[in-house]
């Protein structure tokens, strides 16, 4: 299946595990999605404090340079906000507690699409990364019940989303005709100076040859791949 009907704005949430997360796993559809009139946050759940090879660099300030090129790709991809839930980079787990935060996140903004990794990929090595899909997913799974973090719904109703679309993922179903939006994700991608050192155009083309791949057998330039689920 490609495209959806763009015909009715969305809101979306796009949920990470770290900066850099969005850009390189749906930038491109994220800024289409945007320019398309849908709301678009970002909920990034570890600040990469980790992502830094110079040990005598505090992992407080590698997070706030990241936070901050977090919040500059955002901009660049038309992105409505970001924000940090701050769990240690590396260290994340999908246990109760990251649940319920993620649930009652999701009746706040009320999403009709998440975005989030795709947690079952084949080795998978990053335990954020999967952590953070499965919680996203759970949350969704959870957050339309009356019963489930009852304690929240003090003038906040359940909300059940629509679809949810999983990024990285080794079985996509779906696809978004990106063509003319890779070089908002690259430039996006570029905002991430602390991740990218010398190695931004190493990334830009191996991120331009996947998604030609993915768009080759449809018939577009460039293609970003989902795994779509739908909620009901």
């Amino acid at each position: 299946m490609t495209e959806h009907d763009a015909a009715e704005p969305r809101r979306v949430l796009v949920i990470g595990a770290h900066p850099d997360d969005p850009e390189f796993g749906c930038g491109a559809t994220v800024a289409k999605w945007a320019d398309q009139g849908d709301e678009i946050h970002f909920l990034i759940l570890t600040s990469g404090d980790q992502g830094n090879r110079d040990p005598s660099v505090p992992p407080g300030q590698i997070a706030h340079v990241r936070e901050t090129e977090q919040r500059t790709a955002a901009e660049v991809l038309g992105v409505r906000s970001v924000r940090f839930l701050r769990y240690p980079d590396g260290m994340l787990e999908n246990n109760l507690e990251l649940r319920r935060r993620l649930c009652g996140l999701i009746r706040y903004y009320r999403p009709d699409v998440v975005l989030a990794i795709d947690p079952w990929r084949a080795y998978q090595l990053h335990p954020d990364h999967r952590a953070a899909g499965f919680g996203a997913l759970d949350a969704v799974r959870g957050s339309h019940s009356w019963n489930m973090f009852p304690e929240q719904l003090n003038g906040v109703e359940p909300w059940r989303v629509k679809e949810v679309y999983l990024f990285w993922s080794g079985a996509p179903d779906y696809w978004e005709d990106v063509s003319d939006y890779m070089e908002r994700r690259m430039e996006a991608l570029r905002c991430h100076a602390s991740q990218m050192r010398d190695r931004a155009e190493a990334f830009a083309e191996r991120l331009r040859r996947a998604a030609a791949e993915s768009g080759e057998a449809l018939g577009f330039e460039y293609a970003e791949g989902f795994k779509r689920l739908g909620t009901g």
